[in-house]
């Protein structure tokens, strides 16, 4: 996907003093997102990340940014596992086509997506604590506090450090995830267009493609057992993709048979969580699983509520300006990147794409060069097979006439073939005619002899003709001498058709002229 650019100012250029009021109004504009909300336990949506429980979590993700596709596809949830159904708990299917367990796991899903974060004490004291470390610090009490500010500035521009503020009061986390950090930018991601109905759960594996594929039977036996080894479960590999750091992408989907013969894949928010049970996750670790996810497409609702805010810390005139570039707002949705890890992220993964599409292309390539091999081939057949019709041809020709002869033995001369032989002589007086083709003939081997003649006796003058018009004149004059070879192969062809022809008549004059003495 195309990338905007970082945002070409550096923090050094923001080295002017800050306000309290400024400090506040922009913290409240950026809505606290990079300092000091909630815990949840709601995964990112459209950040590549897992979710992290860790201190300070904004709407897209926490600060580590590890995974790959659309994080953990809108909030998982660790609490309310339904499992695979009423009957996986125990080892059993999935409770005959139910439905009640993939409503709760959508709105609990949806839930930990779109809910807003917590509003605690802890919030607006964290608040005035990074307002106060920005702007008016009293760690020192002299002039060197606003030395101090702007340090603390300055770290909060990168997104890293402590911002020390107070002797009593512990300093302020920067985090890349923090309003002020400038090392941020928006870029564009697919939106997935599998239904939920598909099923497709993916798997992050820690392991490179091609041990994936040496062993992808023993893996769904793996998984098979993992789902509780059920007779009527089948487990299916839809795809397998590689990813940057020595990881693969699995695409599974499960197909279940209900005991009257019919079948059906298993809702993929069921699998799903299915697999973020704590035993199953265990046991998905152990085969090395690092991620799991969802692919399913949004809803118009969710699309609408993610572009109308803005992540946190990102400028909502960055934001807008993101939603208007948007090469494909059908298919593409814009995501924030925060720091340099994750843009090194997205440049390997954009790397790894376009080697799998030059690795395409090559094959495509081989496949073009293997038919042009195969079209040469059945083109140079196919002239030998002309030319063998072509013989073929005359010796049918030579078969009836002979048949011919036999036939009209005894016979005299019709009035067809007398006109026949009418044609065949005017035919013959052309050719011998001095005007027609040997006078022509004649007519260009004298203008020849002529040119030989006068270049001889103008040996001195030089005359240059352009390139193009040379490749044209050699070009004319070789169509025709190819049209002459042509005109003389079909005149002797005539002529040993007529030479046949007069023999047979010969002949039969000669039968003719015994029969009636």
């Amino acid at each position: 996907m195309a990338l905007l650019s970082f945002e070409a100012t550096t923090a050094f250029d923001f080295f002017f003093p800050l306000s309290l009021q400024e400090v506040t109004f922009l913290l409240y504009k950026s809505g606290f997102g990079g300092f000091g909300t909630t815990s949840t336990t709601a995964g990112s949506a459209f950040s590549f990340s897992t979710p992290a429980n860790t201190g300070t979590t904004g709407f897209f993700g926490s600060t580590q940014n590890k995974g790959f596709g659309f994080g953990t596809g809108f909030g998982t949830t660790t609490g309310t596992s339904t499992g695979l159904g009423t009957g996986l708990g125990t080892g059993l299917g999935f409770g005959g086509f139910n439905t009640q367990q993939q409503q709760q796991q959508q709105q609990t899903t949806l839930g930990g997506l779109f809910s807003q974060p917590t509003q605690a004490p802890a919030q607006s004291n964290q608040l005035i604590n990074t307002a106060s470390a920005l702007s008016a610090p009293t760690l020192l009490g002299d002039e060197r506090d606003a030395i101090l500010a702007k340090w603390n500035q300055l770290q909060a521009f990168w997104g890293t450090g402590k911002g020390y503020f107070n002797n009593n009061i512990p300093p302020v986390e920067f985090t890349l995830e923090n309003p002020f950090c400038r090392f941020k930018a928006v870029g564009y991601s697919c939106m997935p267009n599998n239904k939920d109905e598909d099923g497709l759960v993916v798997l992050v594996f820690n392991k490179k493609e091609t041990d994936i594929r040496s062993q992808q039977q023993q893996l769904v036996e793996s998984l098979h057992k993992v789902l509780g080894g059920n007779q009527t479960l089948t487990v299916n590999v839809e795809g397998i993709k590689t990813l940057p750091d020595d990881q693969t992408e699995v695409v599974i989907y499960v197909v279940e048979r209900s005991p009257n013969g019919t079948s059906r894949r298993v809702p993929a928010t069921t699998l799903y969580a299915h697999f973020e049970q704590t035993n199953i996750k265990t046991q998905l670790q152990q085969l090395g699983v690092t991620l799991s996810m969802t692919r399913t497409e949004l809803s118009p609702a969710q699309i609408k509520q993610l572009l109308q805010n803005p992540p946190a810390g990102v400028d909502p005139i960055i934001w807008e300006q993101a939603k208007v570039d948007n090469p494909d707002s059908e298919k593409l949705i814009p995501v924030p990147m925060v720091g340099f890890k994750e843009l090194l992220r997205r440049l390997k993964v954009q790397d790894q794409m376009t080697k799998q599409h030059q690795t395409r292309l090559d094959i495509i390539s081989e496949d073009i060069g293997e038919l042009q091999k195969n079209q040469t081939t059945t083109m140079a057949k196919i002239a030998q097979y002309k030319r063998k019709l072509m013989d073929l041809s005359h010796r049918t020709l030579q078969v009836l006439i002979k048949q011919e002869i036999q036939r009209k033995s005894g016979y005299a001369i019709q009035a067809d073939e007398e006109q026949l032989r009418v044609q065949l002589d005017t035919i013959q007086g052309e050719l011998n005619a001095p005007t027609q083709f040997k006078g022509r003939l004649n007519e260009l081997m004298s203008q020849i002899r002529m040119q030989n003649h006068f270049g001889a006796v103008k040996s001195e003058e030089r005359y240059y003709i352009d390139a193009d018009l040379l490749r044209e004149i050699k070009q004319h004059l070789k169509q025709q001498q190819e049209g002459l070879s042509h005109l003389i192969s079909i005149i002797k062809d005539d002529l040993e058709d007529i030479k046949l022809v007069e023999h047979g008549l010969n002949e039969t004059i000669h039968i003719r002229g015994g029969v009636f003495s």
